[in-house]
């Protein structure tokens, strides 16, 4: 049943309570002064955590215009990982399984029939051990698939399957096909595994995970390895934020003077948005950043000389650090963050390369550049796909899915579609 009319208009008009409390020109003064006061450099504790790699600037490019422009990297490779989504059967057990694929432009069919598998399981039935370190080859040795039991918790099963599954997959997979990258890799998400890495900062729980035992500290070993081989390669890493959930930069502004935003996205959307003098918005160019190194958050977690998750590093511990440029494509209103190891940005040339390839993509593909969009189809699991996935699972399993109410009423919902 939807909403009576009255019912709309009466949540409308609380609504309209909370809006003639909030006064869109102090949010305007505030970020003004937070762009232009407190970023160079952004202090925690009497240590910069956030600081301009040249200065505070905002730019802005026509979208028409760099749209056009070529791109510095001949060949550009993208990659991501897909899951079916945290499943618990009757039997106990609760697994996730995920998919890795990478892809290039120009394309390359061979490579993007690659994949890499893993199935993560959980339980803590004792006498149950499903892992297997090693790897299967499938698909006339185009697949590579492992299952890797997941350490056992009391809380947030899901939570450590699917972080394990998702990122030992993305992470396997780009080493295994480093090689095949000459000029540019783009990763769907953050260069290093931020859903673990905030493990330390939810629970203790969690952090003990993180920081004692083995699984998820070879995988942060894997993103550094990464880091390290293309290093070594002079080929630059970069990794494309779609959808950041950062809140260090407003949770130390918020300390410091009072800053509304929800998180950093809405900061950096208000410090890059344009409109007319009667308010409304503009859309003829792209706005973005300078570069900042930061060691807020989960991007600290691995910067210094005393990183909260130990591993051996080949490099200078300033290498690895998170560098990071926003960008605002006002035609859809959405704000992306382009990270980078700071081992390449460092570089003048190579971040104006990197910056410049980057708006291109977003200004003529009006979203992430091309070669994550078909690394994001290739990895994706659909819907009906992870339908079968489990029903082959329940087979394997002698077991059914634990089902819930909530799907009862969706399972009724979507057959009304």
């Amino acid at each position: 049943m939807t909403l009576d009319p009255v019912h709309v208009d009466g949540i409308a008009r609380l609504a309209t309570r909370v809006t003639e409390r909030v006064d869109e020109t102090d949010h305007s003064e505030l970020v003004d002064r937070a762009w232009s006061e407190f970023l160079d450099p952004l202090y925690v504790d009497g240590e910069p955590v956030l600081e301009p790699l040249d200065s505070v600037q905002r730019h802005k490019v026509p979208v028409e215009d760099v749209a056009l422009e070529p791109s510095p990297f001949d060949t550009q490779h993208g990659l991501d990982a897909g899951t079916i989504n945290p499943t618990t059967f009757k039997n106990g057990l609760v697994l996730d399984v995920s998919q890795a694929a990478m892809a290039a432009v120009p394309s390359d069919i061979e490579l993007h029939r690659a994949r890499t598998i893993v199935m993560t399981v959980h339980t803590n039935d004792p006498s149950v051990d499903v892992h297997d370190p090693d790897w299967r080859l499938d698909d006339e040795g185009y697949a590579r698939r492992r299952v890797l039991h997941a350490p056992r918790v009391d809380r947030y099963e899901q939570t450590v399957v699917h972080a394990l599954a998702l990122y030992l997959a993305e992470s396997e997979h780009a080493l295994d096909q480093a090689e095949v990258v000459d000029d540019l890799l783009v990763l769907d998400g953050p260069i290093y595994p931020t859903g673990l890495l905030k493990w330390g900062e939810r629970d203790p729980e969690l952090r003990r995970l993180l920081t004692d035992e083995e699984q998820p500290r070879d995988v942060v070993a894997n993103y550094l390895e990464l880091v390290e081989t293309f290093v070594e390669r002079e080929v630059p890493l970069v990794g494309f934020v779609k959808n950041s959930a950062a809140k260090g930069i407003t949770r130390t502004l918020r300390g410091k003077l009072g800053a509304p935003w929800v998180d950093d996205a809405a900061f950096f959307r208000r410090v890059l948005e344009r409109v007319d003098a009667d308010g409304t918005p503009k859309t003829d160019a792209l706005t973005f950043t300078n570069w900042f190194r930061s060691r807020v958050g989960t991007d600290g977690m691995l910067a210094g000389d005393s990183p909260a998750v130990e591993c051996e590093r080949a490099l200078d511990a300033t290498a690895y650090e998170v560098t990071f440029f926003v960008v605002y494509d006002p035609r859809d209103d959405l704000v992306y963050r382009i990270e980078a190891p700071h081992a390449f940005t460092a570089d003048p040339e190579l971040r104006a390369a990197l910056t410049g390839h980057v708006l291109s993509e977003i200004a003529g593909e009006r979203g992430p550049p091309l070669a994550v969009g078909k690394a994001d189809e290739l990895a994706r699991i659909d819907r009906e796909g992870k339908r079968t996935l489990r029903r082959r699972i329940e087979r394997e399993f002698d077991t059914d899915q634990r089902r819930t109410y909530d799907d009862k009423r969706w399972t009724a919902v979507e057959g009304m579609l």
